[in-house]
C-alpha cells in the first residue's frame, strides 16, 4: 500500500516537473473558465510559467487492449464525448499536443468509468495519460489497457 502511494506522489512530481502549468487539471470550473480565455492568453501564460507551449486538439487517438482476447483497438473520440470499451466508458476530456518544433509529446486527460450490468458504475481512471510515457499514469485494470497515441484535428477517419 505504500509502495503504491508512494508511485503515485513519484509520478504526481514528474508530470509536474516534465509539463508544468502546461497541463492543469481540469476541474469543471476551471475547464470552462479556460475555454472562454483566448488561445494566446493561454500560450502567453504557459510560456510565462516555463512550461513548453502546446496545442489544444479536438480529438484524443486512443488505443485500448483486451487482455482476455488479446485484441486491440484504435479509437478515436472527440472531447467530451464517450466511447465504450468492453465494460469501459472512456471520456477525453483535454487533449493537448505540442507544436512540431519541440520535442514530441501529446497528453490527454481521462475519465474512465466501469459499468457493468446490474452494477453502480465504478471510477477506473481519472488523470493524464501522455503518449510518450504510457507507464507513468496507467489504467490499472486486470481485464484492460487503454493509453494515449495522439491527439488531432478533425479530418478523413483512418482505419484500425
Amino acid at each position: 500500500m505504500q509502495i503504491a502511494a508512494a508511485r503515485r506522489r513519484f509520478a504526481g512530481l514528474l508530470i509536474a516537473a516534465t509539463l508544468g502549468a502546461m497541463m492543469a487539471a481540469p476541474a469543471s470550473a476551471q475547464s470552462r473558465s479556460a475555454q472562454s480565455q483566448p488561445a494566446q492568453s493561454q500560450a502567453a501564460q504557459s510560456q510565462m510559467a516555463g512550461a513548453l507551449p502546446s496545442t489544444p486538439m479536438p480529438l484524443a487517438v486512443l488505443q485500448g487492449l483486451d487482455k482476455i482476447t488479446a485484441r486491440i483497438s484504435t479509437f478515436e473520440v472527440a472531447i467530451d464525448q464517450t466511447v465504450a470499451f468492453g465494460t469501459l466508458k472512456v471520456t477525453p476530456r483535454v487533449c493537448r499536443k505540442r507544436p512540431p518544433e519541440y520535442p514530441p509529446e501529446s497528453a490527454a486527460y481521462l475519465d474512465i468509468v466501469e459499468e457493468r450490468p446490474g452494477e453502480t458504475p465504478v471510477q477506473r481512471f481519472a488523470g493524464w495519460m501522455f503518449a510518450s510515457s504510457p507507464a507513468l499514469n496507467p489504467l490499472e485494470h486486470p481485464v484492460y489497457d487503454v493509453w494515449v497515441l495522439d491527439c488531432r484535428q478533425r479530418g478523413p477517419a483512418r482505419g484500425n
